[in-house]
């Protein structure tokens, strides 16, 4: 229960100074004081014998259990809990009314009930928890196809992306049709929509039983290659890429990335990156420089040398390895030629 609440609602004077987490056994010092008693006697087993808050000398180090505060803590959470229970049977009564609802309605309507359930799937695990087991994944499921409107597919994926899937759900969300509208509306959608595409599709990947064939998709890639280029949308560029990672996997998708300019946007975006989408763009661009057409790419690219010498030992190991590999593939196209602008780079230094 402590972990579902928001510290922000326990009032102050609950919770330890040590941990700064609400306190379950108080215990007061000689200054004062209450800590949590587990906080306290780490402290005490750390060879300090002072008072953490205010630094005092203890000139006495018994601690004394405060009732009072204790049975106040008790009160508080007990009547906290069964608020947080009735709202929670409330929760999971009503997501599965909406899934109840979905199988009878249409158009706006169905857009209405979806929308209030992707809010409460979206703020309460117990929602779906009652989602799954009332059968709404497949109901969800079967609103996508080829005539699903942006509108209802957009609140489809949002809900499928916060929900534990099984593999047979999994399964049933590959079929090509479907497929086919994920990648549509990443492509048209809100950023948010965009990101719940990526994140759904990239789960999808990780099943044994998924086919390339279903992800070799001009349109996809432009899709997420528009996402990673917007700048005006940052949180979008990590989970595209991640996905641009895991599709990489596959030697066709590698061939099409390549073809529709992949190469070259990437690197002129590396300069820009945060460290953590950085390192997934080496990664991607590390997994293109594996086939032929994606050495000519990187080697064509006026900056990929002088970028990748700039990289080395300034970000992470992972991005030092990804950036060699790189300057490696590229390199043994044109030794003397690459070699030379590297060293004017600075990488023999």
């Amino acid at each position: 229960m402590i972990q579902e609440l928001d510290l922000c609602e326990v009032p102050t004077v609950f919770i330890c100074p040590i941990s700064l987490e609400p306190m379950q056994d108080p215990v007061t010092l000689c200054t004062g004081q209450t800590y949590e008693r587990n906080n306290i006697l780490k402290w005490f087993n750390l060879g300090h014998f002072t008072c953490p808050t205010t630094m005092q000398e203890l000139w006495d180090d018994s601690i004394t259990p405060n009732t009072t505060l204790y049975r106040l803590i008790y009160t508080w959470f007990s009547q906290k809990y069964l608020l947080m229970k009735k709202r929670s049977e409330d929760v999971q009564g009503r997501a599965s009314e909406l899934v109840e609802t979905l199988k009878k309605v249409k158009g706006q309507a169905r857009v209405h009930a979806l929308k209030e359930l992707h809010h409460v799937v979206a703020v309460h695990a117990t929602a779906r928890k009652s989602v799954i087991d009332g059968g709404g994944v497949s109901v969800l499921s079967s609103l996508l196809g080829p005539f699903t409107s942006h509108a209802v597919g957009s609140e489809v994926i949002g809900i499928l992306v916060s929900l534990t899937l099984d593999s047979e759900s999994k399964k049933n969300l590959m079929q090509p049709a479907k497929i086919s509208l994920m990648v549509d509306i990443l492509n048209e959608g809100s950023i948010e929509t965009k990101i719940n595409c990526t994140r759904l599709i990239e789960s999808l990947i990780e099943e044994k039983d998924f086919r390339s064939e279903i992800i070799s998709s001009h349109s996809l890639l432009v899709g997420l290659m528009r996402l990673v280029k917007d700048k005006r949308h940052s949180n979008g560029i990590c989970p595209g890429l991640s996905l641009l990672r895991t599709v990489c996997f596959y030697k066709e998708v590698k061939i099409l990335l390549v073809s529709i300019g992949a190469v070259s946007q990437l690197v002129e975006l590396l300069s820009g990156m945060e460290h953590e989408c950085l390192e997934l763009a080496l990664c991607v661009l590390d997994s293109l420089s594996s086939i032929p057409e994606g050495r000519v790419a990187l080697k064509d690219c006026v900056s990929t040398i002088p970028i990748m010498v700039r990289l080395l030992m300034r970000i992470s190991e992972s991005c030092t390895q990804y950036a060699l590999s790189i300057l490696w593939s590229v390199c043994k196209l044109a030794p003397e030629e690459c070699s030379s602008i590297a060293v004017d780079a600075g990488l023999a230094a």
